[in-house]
């Protein structure tokens, strides 16, 4: 059983991840062969992006399962207890990596008296393809939001590489494009890691669409100059209100667009959604290294001796986004009723 993107690749022994560290300048993969290598990928941000690493995690419990596979009984428990809590310990903020354990866990506590090598590598190709689909579907419903010619402003990277495979907030764009639409992508370069100009941009010229990187500080002039016609952002949490967290650098476009009287779309997955959590001020924020924002591909560029704050993350009021567009459909406020409609929860 394999599975192969440009992302990801399953070999059914080891998970082969491009190296999203490099890019654009360098197209690199990472092999990992356990556990602990899947782990230290997603906290190194060899892979990101919250559904690729849900999928990523998932394949990292296989591995952990095959490392484990000889023991039996409560040693066994505990092994795979010890596998779930490493892959859970390396990020946060995106809820697709503990949905995706705690469903790759479930499914080994109902059959680890069993054949649990063979059903983990399904459960993990399932989450896998579901991604796939699921970001296609989102796709299609976005795109219905979009008209020829728009102008599109997007923020870090929600495309192939954030996912599985075709993108939530890119998948909208390609989608559309697809569709026939001709349109213009403004990428925000997405300070401190990059992420828009290493990756989104690289994506976009890939697909052969006309792209404009940005840096983030030119967004409020670039709409007030009437150069956007919507906002496109990805998510790594969703709370029950509809409260947002995604990349640092999202709330202050969502505060623009809203100035502006531009719309402000959030694609994700029903997967990133989290009713277990009322609004966003119980989201958990990720602050990474500080040499993130002192240094620029190895480079300092700052004063030694200064003082950082690095949130990875930010949230975004729900009174700012116009709609969040999932695989089941747009949902549009008020978000607490709807949301939970769209998950199949009684209000």
């Amino acid at each position: 059983m394999t599975l192969k993107t440009i992302t990801m690749h399953w070999t059914g022994d080891s998970l082969i991840l491009i190296d999203q560290r490099k890019l654009p300048h360098v197209v690199e993969n990472v092999v990992c062969r356990t556990f602990e290598e899947v782990a230290q990928a997603i906290k190194e941000m060899v892979v990101r992006g919250a559904p690729a690493i849900g999928a990523a995690a998932a394949f990292g419990y296989v591995l952990g399962a095959k490392q484990f596979s000889q023991l039996k009984g409560e040693k066994l428990l505990q092994a795979m207890r010890t596998v779930h809590d490493t892959i859970a310990g390396t990020r946060p903020t995106a809820v697709n990596l503990f949905w995706a354990l705690k469903r790759m866990h479930e499914k080994f506590l109902s059959y680890q008296n069993g054949d649990f090598i063979t059903v983990l590598e399904k459960e993990a190709l399932k989450i896998a393809q579901e991604d796939i689909e699921t970001n296609k579907a989102i796709g299609r419903h976005g795109q219905t939001l979009l008209k020829d010619g728009d102008k599109v402003l997007t923020h870090c990277n929600a495309g192939a590489l954030a996912t599985v495979d075709y993108g939530t907030a890119l998948g909208i764009i390609r989608s559309a494009v697809e569709n026939g639409k001709k349109l213009t992508v403004y990428v925000d370069e997405t300070r401190p890691y990059l992420q828009g100009a290493r990756l989104t941009a690289w994506e976009m010229v890939q697909l052969g669409v006309e792209t404009i990187l940005i840096c983030d500080n030119m967004a409020g002039w670039v709409m007030k100059q009437g150069k956007i016609d919507a906002v496109i952002v990805g998510a790594d949490r969703i709370a029950s209100n509809g409260d947002v967290a995604n990349k640092i650098g999202t709330y202050t476009l969502a505060v623009l667009a809203n100035r502006h009287g531009i719309p402000f779309y959030v694609a994700a997955p029903t997967s990133t959604i989290d009713l277990s959590i009322k609004d966003g001020s119980q989201i958990p924020i990720e602050e990474r290294s500080h040499t993130e924002v002192t240094h620029v591909a190895g480079l300092r560029i700052a004063a030694e001796g200064v003082k950082v704050y690095n949130p990875a993350f930010d949230v975004t009021e729900h009174e700012l986004v116009s709609a969040i567009i999932t695989e089941k459909g747009i949902v549009r406020p008020p978000y607490e009723v709807n949301l939970k409609k769209i998950m199949g929860v009684e209000a």
